[in-house]
């Protein structure tokens, strides 16, 4: 994991956010003892935050890994509310059911082993909060098939908005400052890695669609937050 903040800044948020609970914890050194890249304390507590802001009742994840994410997200839901994990990895899908039981949101989640790009297909929406963090090349698929389901005042997050192991940082900073080429569409190097190329085609698809209000945070990897507007 290559976080954005620094190590004390890191420190400072996460004294500041909210208090992980024993499973969290247990979550947290699983990631640390896995090698596990799970997006930390200081973005799942901004994720609740922000799931509780906008009174969300259902989320859907692009990518669950172990449930790390979705633990947090769970937390902010009613009780008959609804966050769907998709994962391709059944081990990891089996131990996200494992600790969401065990956190007592176990009726609360929906776990789908496979492409989470066909199991969107299958479910109907709306959903208030969407989190995309799988293959950075698939975002754009990802905003796509749920731009639909998205209700005004909802929002889509993606994790590693600025960097992560293989994003170029320089190169995306370069492609997000350029002033737009005489298309209207950003210049991105073919030279650029495929994982650079997907986040700078991600930021520009949702930068760019005015049904949508988008910031990017330094938290973690950097999210980027995609309000609906209209």
């Amino acid at each position: 994991m290559v976080d954005v903040l620094s190590e004390e800044m890191e420190r400072f948020v996460r004294a500041v956010g909210p208090e992980p609970d024993e499973t969290l914890r247990e979550m947290d050194e699983y990631a640390r003892s896995a090698d596990f890249p799970h997006v930390g304390p200081e973005v799942g507590g901004f994720l609740r935050f922000l799931a509780r802001a906008v009174g969300a009742e259902r989320v859907f994840e692009f990518g669950s890994g172990y449930g790390y994410s979705a633990y947090w997200f769970a937390d902010a839901l009613p009780a008959d509310g609804e966050v769907v994990l998709t994962e391709v990895d059944e081990d990891e899908l089996e131990l996200a059911r494992e600790y969401l039981a065990a956190g007592g949101y176990d009726d609360r989640a929906r776990y789908e082993l496979g492409d989470a790009l066909e199991t969107i297909e299958e479910y109907a929406g709306p959903f208030d909060v969407t989190l995309i963090d799988h293959q950075k090349h698939r975002y754009v698929e990802a905003f796509e098939a749920v731009r639909p389901k998205v209700p005004v005042g909802g929002v889509v997050v993606a994790d590693n908005a600025i960097t992560a192991g293989p994003i170029e940082f320089e190169t995306l900073l370069e492609i997000v400052e350029r002033e737009a080429d005489g298309n209207g569409e950003w210049s991105i190097p073919e030279s650029a890695n495929e994982h650079t190329r997907g986040i700078a085609a991600y930021l520009e698809r949702v930068t760019r669609d005015p049904a949508f209000e988008t910031v990017v945070l330094p938290l973690g990897e950097g999210i980027a937050v995609s309000y609906r507007v209209e």
